[in-house]
């Protein structure tokens, strides 16, 4: 397999804000709260991302805890996220997406604190979804495809 693998996925829209993803084989339903305009069926984007960030940190630590020696009886984590809902709304020049995320790790374990400390500093520099947060990416418009309307 090739060092570099490319993912995809398509974002759907229905009715009002409510989005179909697509990955794969799997389907997730994004959605915003009533109290943003939608129906609430599911995760808005920004709630998925955090969930994304906690997921991959959790995938992260399963793969390389025997590596360094530690058993996981249980891995938690806890991802929350500020974001100033006028930059959203465009009633101010603040950024529209999170200005800080904060995240806790629970970790049942009965390894010694400096090996899960040194575990989780290895853990954190491996996640590529919190790599992809905390470092500029190559974001890019790639194409813009007007299709003609279906006639009934």
């Amino acid at each position: 397999m090739a060092a570099v693998q490319t993912f995809k996925a398509t974002a759907h829209l229905q009715d009002g804000v409510k989005v179909i993803t697509r990955s794969r084989q799997f389907e997730l339903i994004i959605d915003e709260p009533k109290s943003l305009g939608g129906t609430d069926t599911g995760l808005n984007p920004v709630e998925a991302l955090l969930a994304s960030l906690g997921a991959c940190q959790s995938i992260v630590a399963r793969v390389y805890a025997s590596k360094f020696g530690i058993e996981l009886d249980d891995f938690r984590v806890e991802v929350e996220g500020d974001i100033d809902l006028d930059g959203f709304f465009n009633k101010s020049d603040v950024r529209p997406g999170y200005s800080d995320i904060r995240y806790s790790f629970y970790i049942r374990t009965n390894s010694p604190r400096d090996k899960v400390e040194e575990f989780v500093q290895f853990l954190e520099s491996k996640c590529p979804v919190g790599d992809t947060i905390a470092n500029p990416v190559n974001l890019k418009l790639d194409s813009i495809i007007i299709e003609e309307p279906i006639q009934a």
